[in-house]
Parts: structure tokens; sequence; C-alpha cells
């Protein structure tokens, strides 16, 4: 018996993003379709649905962070997490251990989401999590990722 793709991969929104009807993504369809209770938004393309969680993460980076955590901004695995997925939802600090354990950092680190290596490794990391792996070709994440920068 297979196992239909997970929901983030049905959509092409791997870091199951929001459905906001104010969001004008690139290659927006809508809202998910065919489920009980729709959420997430859907994209044409997994290279556009990661250009959105790509360009989300590089957004955080201007807002405001913890006290005490980081530098000003969102800058930690921790902070960038705690937005993402918050508690209530998400078992955040299994989430947040994850991707610090992905990137090789501390939860508390700073890191820098500008550098394309650096974005590349936490967007996997989030794919990985939201869907349990990562089922995307390098060059899908690259397309994607390289999409958010340009």
């Amino acid at each position: 018996m297979t196992s239909s793709p997970k929901r983030g991969v049905r959509n092409n929104n791997p870091g199951n993003i929001d459905f906001n009807p104010r969001n004008n993504w690139q290659g927006q369809l809508g809202i998910e379709v065919g489920v009980p209770y729709p959420r997430f938004a859907r994209f044409d393309t997994p290279e556009n649905g990661i250009r959105a969680l790509a360009k989300l993460l590089l957004a955080y980076r201007g807002k405001d962070g913890m006290p005490g955590v980081g530098a000003p901004g969102i800058d930690t695995v921790r902070e960038i997490i705690s937005r993402w997925a918050p508690g209530g939802e998400n078992d955040t600090e299994a989430y947040i251990a994850s991707v610090a354990n992905y990137l090789g950092v501390k939860p508390n680190d700073p890191i820098d989401v500008r550098l394309p290596a650096t974005l590349r490794r936490l967007v996997e990391a989030i794919i990985a999590h939201e869907n349990g792996s990562n089922p995307y070709l390098a060059s899908v994440v690259d397309e994607g990722v390289g999409r958010a920068l340009a």
C-alpha cells in the first residue's frame, strides 16, 4: 500500500504556508481543495511554493525578535521557528531542535538567512520537518531559493 503525498507536497506548498488572500504570491492558485478544513495556499509549481517559503524567511529578518536572543530582528532558529510554527499547533521545541540540528547550530545562535547556502539549508530543514522528508531534487530547491533571492 502506497501512501499519498503529504499535504504540503500535494499543494506545491512544502512549507505549509497559510492561505491569505492579501498575499499575491507568484504562482499562488488559491486555497487548498479536497480537504475538510482548507487552510493552506496552493501553488502551481513546487519552485513557486519554495520561493514563497524562502521569501517569508527573508522577510522575518526585519521583524522584531525575542528579547535577549540573537541580534536585533529574527535571526536565530528559535526565533524563526517560533514564528513559523507557533506553539498550540506544533511541538515548537521539537521543531526548533530538528532545524538547529539540520543546520549544525544551536537554537539561539545567530544565522544569516541572506546567505544563499544558509537560506537553502533552512528551507530544506523546514520542508523535511513539515512533510516528513524532503522529496524534491536539489535543482528544484535551488530554483525556488534562487527565485526568492533574485
